[in-house]
C-alpha cells in the first residue's frame, strides 16, 4: 500500500491488551509511514515479523528501568523523527509521549477500553500534554473534561 502522506507516526503501547487495542487502528495508521514502540514479549515479537518495531524496557515503577526506558525511547525517537505519537499506554509508552511533547510533536492518547469508571495512571500523566485525549466511556468525562468521548473505539 502506498503511503498517502509523508507524516510519520509512532505507535507506542505496552504489550498485551494495550497493543491489541491499538492494532485495531491499522486501517488508519497503515496509510502513513509508522513504527511501533513496545515490549519484547511474544505479541511484540510476532508484530515485528510484519511491522517496524522497536523494543524498550518496561519501567514497572522502577527508577533504574525507567532510566533504561528513557535512554532507549530517546534513541528511537531521535533516529525515527515521528510527527505524531499515538498511544493507548501503559507505562512503556509514557516516556515516548513526553519526548514527543518536548520536541513539539503531536500526542494522541486513547484511554483503554478497560477503564470504564476510573482513569489509568498513564492516562492521568499524559492527559495534561495530549493534543488529543480520547476516552471511551461517558463516565470518564469528569476526569478528562478537555478530552473527547470516542465511544467504543476498540
Amino acid at each position: 500500500m502506498e503511503k498517502i502522506k509523508s507524516t510519520k507516526i509512532c505507535i507506542a503501547a505496552s504489550a498485551g491488551g494495550h497493543l491489541k487495542e491499538i492494532l485495531q487502528l491499522a486501517p488508519f495508521y497503515n496509510k502513513y509511514d509508522h513504527y511501533f514502540v513496545t515490549l519484547n514479549r511474544p505479541d511484540g515479537t510476532d508484530l515485528a515479523k510484519r511491522e517496524k518495531v522497536f523494543f524498550v524496557e518496561c519501567p514497572a515503577r522502577n527508577p533504574i528501568k525507567l532510566l533504561k526506558n528513557f535512554t532507549q525511547s530517546y534513541s528511537i525517537f531521535i533516529k525515527q523523527k515521528p510527527d505524531i505519537v499515538i498511544s493507548t499506554g501503559a507505562d512503556t509508552a509514557l516516556v515516548t509521549c513526553y519526548l514527543a511533547k518536548l520536541f513539539g510533536k503531536k500526542v494522541i492518547y486513547i484511554e483503554s477500553y478497560c477503564r470504564p469508571t476510573k482513569p489509568s495512571i498513564t492516562g492521568q500523566l499524559v492527559y495534561p500534554i495530549a493534543d488529543l485525549f480520547i476516552y471511551q466511556w461517558k463516565e470518564m468525562e469528569k476526569y478528562y473534561p478537555k478530552g473527547v468521548l470516542g465511544g467504543s473505539i476498540f
